[in-house]
């Protein structure tokens, strides 16, 4: 049977969105983008991030056999990335069933830092206030009420 740990002041384990949009590039290819990553700071470990399988490029990873124990988190679960003939064995994990008080991160995907760049790329942009919005509309005069925003389309 496995051992279950409970995280503490010996070792404490904090998970919290991220407040800014995050990028993993694999071999310069951006393999996962996502303004949902949740970040995961354990004792003195450098912090993970983990992003929901819906912002990754599954179709660049495969399931491994490999199972790793976590006396904190769990049975961790791995994918190999193989991208332009470039094959990084084991190089994503995921926590398919965490332990209790670990499932935020359950079916999230975290990366190696040493295989896949991790960047915070720009702050989520916050909503405007209706207030803002509204001053930016027509007041019925056929002019704006405030100067406009600056054109954004295509600036990527």
């Amino acid at each position: 049977m496995d051992t279950i740990k409970i995280p503490g002041p010996d070792h404490p384990i904090t998970i919290v969105g991220s407040p800014r949009r995050v990028v993993a590039r694999y071999q310069g290819h951006v393999i996962a983008d996502s303004a949902d990553v949740l970040v995961l700071k354990e004792a003195s470990y450098k912090p993970v991030c983990y992003f929901p399988r819906a912002d990754v490029a599954m179709d660049f990873l495969s399931r491994t056999d490999l199972d790793t124990y976590c006396p904190y988190k769990g049975h961790a679960s791995y994918f190999s990335i193989d991208r332009d003939a470039v094959l990084s064995e084991n190089a994503v994990w995921t926590y398919e069933t965490p332990h209790p008080g670990m499932e935020e991160i359950a079916g999230r995907l975290a990366f190696y830092p040493n295989v896949v760049e991790i960047e915070e790329v720009e702050e989520t942009l916050a909503s405007p206030s209706p207030d803002e919005v509204i001053q930016h509309t027509d007041s019925g005069s056929g002019t704006s009420q405030k100067e406009h925003w600056p054109a954004t389309a295509g600036n990527s």
